[in-house]
This record gives C-alpha cells, sequence and structure tokens, in this order.
C-alpha cells in the first residue's frame, strides 16, 4: 500500500531511507532544518559522501517542517540525537495527520535525564501521537544500504500494528525487516554499541590487533546487557540485530563514523577535530558521556565506556587507558 512519509533528517541514513523508500513506491518528502542547504540539495539530488544517492525530482525536499508533514502517513525522524527533543517539539506544532505512525531511525540516550530517543519523542508529542511511536535500528551502514547490499533491521513498537505496517513499508529485495515489541532493548542496543566502537576504532587506531579487538566487543556485550538489565530491557534482544548485529557491524566497518572517530582519536586527534574530518555527528560521543554519568550515579561497572569517556572528555591517553583496563581487579569470565 503506497504511504505518505516524512523524512525528517536529510544526513546519510535520512537520505538513504528516503531513497529506499521511494524505491518501495511510497510519495517522499525531506525535511531539511537549513534552508541554504534544503535548497542546494533540491537542486544537487546528490549527496557528495554517498555517491549511490540519486534524489528523484518527485521527492519534495523543504526546510518548511509543516509543508513536509501535512499529508505524512508515516514519519520518519532521523535527526542526530541532540537534536531530538527540539524537533519533536517542533513536530507537536505541525498539523498531523490522523493516525500518523512514528518511526525513529535516531540512536542515542539523552544526557542528564537518561532516556531514550522514543522516550523523549514521547514527552514532547502529543497523546495521540504516542500510540503509534516506533524505533528501527540494526546492523545498517547507509553506504552499503544506499549501494542496495543486502542488510537487515529490527522494528520496535509497543503497537504491534504500527510495527507491522513498517516492516511491510521498510521491507525490500535488499532490506530485511523483523518486528519487536521490545523497543527499550533495541533502542539502548543501538546505542552503547556506538560506545563499543569508538574503543575498537582506538584500538585500531595503536595497531592492538585482533585479540585486543575481540575482547573489547565481548566485554561490550557485557556492558551492553548490564545497561539494559538497568532499564529493564529483554536480555535475549541484545544477541539479536540491533544488539549484537549492530555491534559487530560498527566495530568492523571502514564506514562506522564512530571507529573511524576512535582510530583518529588515537592518532592523537581531539573527538572535535575526528568529528570535522568525518564531516559528520558521531553519535556515539554524547551517547558515552550519558551513558557514562548514567552509570556513575546508579553504580554500574562498565570499565569500557568509563575509558572511552576519559579519553574523549578529559583527554585522558588512550595507551594510559588501555593500561588501566588490563590492570584491573581479577574477574570472573561472566562478570565485569
Amino acid at each position: 500500500m503506497k504511504k505518505n512519509i516524512a523524512v525528517l533528517g536529510a544526513g546519510s541514513w535520512g537520505l538513504t531511507i528516503a531513497q529506499m523508500l521511494h524505491e518501495n513506491g511510497h510519495q517522499i518528502s525531506i525535511w531539511e532544518i537549513n534552508e541554504r542547504l534544503a535548497v542546494q540539495l533540491a537542486k544537487s539530488r546528490k549527496f557528495k559522501y554517498i555517491p549511490a544517492i540519486n534524489l528523484p525530482k518527485n521527492i519534495l525536499i523543504s526546510s518548511d517542517l509543516e509543508v513536509v508533514t501535512a499529508k505524512a502517513d508515516i514519519a520518519v525522524i532521523v535527526v542526530p540525537s541532540a537534536f531530538i527533543r527540539a524537533t519533536a517539539r517542533r513536530l507537536a506544532k505541525a498539523t498531523l495527520k490522523h493516525g500518523l505512525i512514528i518511526v525513529c531511525a535516531t540512536k542515542g540516550l539523552e544526557d542528564k535525564t537518561f532516556k531514550t530517543m522514543s522516550q523523549v519523542l514521547s514527552d514532547e508529542l502529543p497523546k495521540k501521537a504516542r500510540k503509534n511511536i516506533a524505533v528501527l535500528s540494526g546492523p545498517n551502514i547507509a553506504n552499503e544500504v544506499a549501494a542496495k547490499k543486502p542488510a537487515a533491521a529490527v522494528i520496535a513498537s509497543k503497537n504491534l500494528k504500527a510495527a507491522q505496517t513498517l516492516q511491510e513499508v521498510f521491507m525490500s529485495r535488499y532490506f530485511r525487516t523483523y518486528t519487536s515489541a521490545d523497543v527499550m532493548g533495541a533502542e539502548l542496543g543501538g546505542a552503547v554499541k556506538n560506545i563499543i566502537a569508538i574503543a575498537c576504532g582506538i584500538s585500531d587506531g595503536m595497531g592492538l590487533g585482533s585479540n585486543t579487538k575481540s575482547a573489547i566487543i565481548t566485554r561490550g556485550i557485557f556492558e551492553m546487557m548490564k545497561l539494559g538489565h538497568s532499564f529493564k530491557a529483554k536480555p535475549e534482544t541484545f544477541s539479536g540485530l540491533s544488539g549484537l548485529g549492530d555491534l559487530i557491524t560498527t566495530c568492523f566497518s571502514p564506514h562506522s563514523r564512530n571507529r573511524r572517530c576512535g582510530e583518529k582519536i588515537a592518532q592523537g586527534k581531539t573527538y572535535e577535530k575526528a568529528m570535522k574530518e568525518i564531516c559528520t555527528v558521531v553519535e556515539g560521543i554524547q551517547t558515552c558521556k550519558a551513558v557514562h554519568h548514567f552509570a556513575v550515579k546508579y553504580k554500574i561497572s562498565m570499565p569500557i565506556t568509563e575509558q572511552v569517556y576519559q579519553v574523549l572528555f578529559e583527554r585522558k591517553q588512550p595507551q594510559k587507558a588501555v593500561l588501566d583496563l588490563m590492570t584491573r581487579q581479577p574477574k570472573h569470565e561472566n562478570s565485569l
């Protein structure tokens, strides 16, 4: 069934989703908050960081949120996590179609409130829209999806009907979708893996090898699950696409922004300089701050997150961070 879909956010993942959903036969509108960039994108139909992006002329691109969402049956939110709350507030003021389904494709945790992106949306959106909120999470590198390389993702929602509708909308011959009711698990898995990916990038940048990287990933799974336990997420979710699958992809892909950021930091650059060179938002940075603050407040042992936080925000030398991880008090294999 053809749907009118508004994609809010014109970054690499947002444009990839817009192009993919258009190919699935849906009518697409894209919101880019910056008017100059919206005009530029509407003219070029290209995105310099992903060659496979070539947006058709019948996709509306505008900086006017009201125009983009006016006829939408589905709104896909793909703005950076730091702007989710502000975007939700703007969306709440727009004239929204009855029964609008909102799917959040942004991964992260809000600092200070420690809320997931769907919880932030619930805070700000009208009551009638909250029941139709879903999240999209999985091992999805934008460059590869745009190039039509097979991928899979999870659509999680407490509203099964909304999840099934989105499953049908997103499903294609190269993008397979699964449904889940564990929204919290899907979001936490998608958020925490970015922190572990930064750690793996630091390891890669230091030339520490496969043994080190594998240890970071496996211990990172424990941190992911321990945080999930605090949020009462289902443990089995973290072994699925939004947990383990996303973690592995992000830690190994040469296109992973978080892994690349870690690599540059290991080369002596600050995270600000690294992000500038990558030319895009690195979600793991702000997520690391939020998760670290949560872990400290509630006394949760998350040593990898702690060391990444110190490297990012306290300018700790990566070599010292590795040494501190290796010389911690001995632990049982199934504990942190």
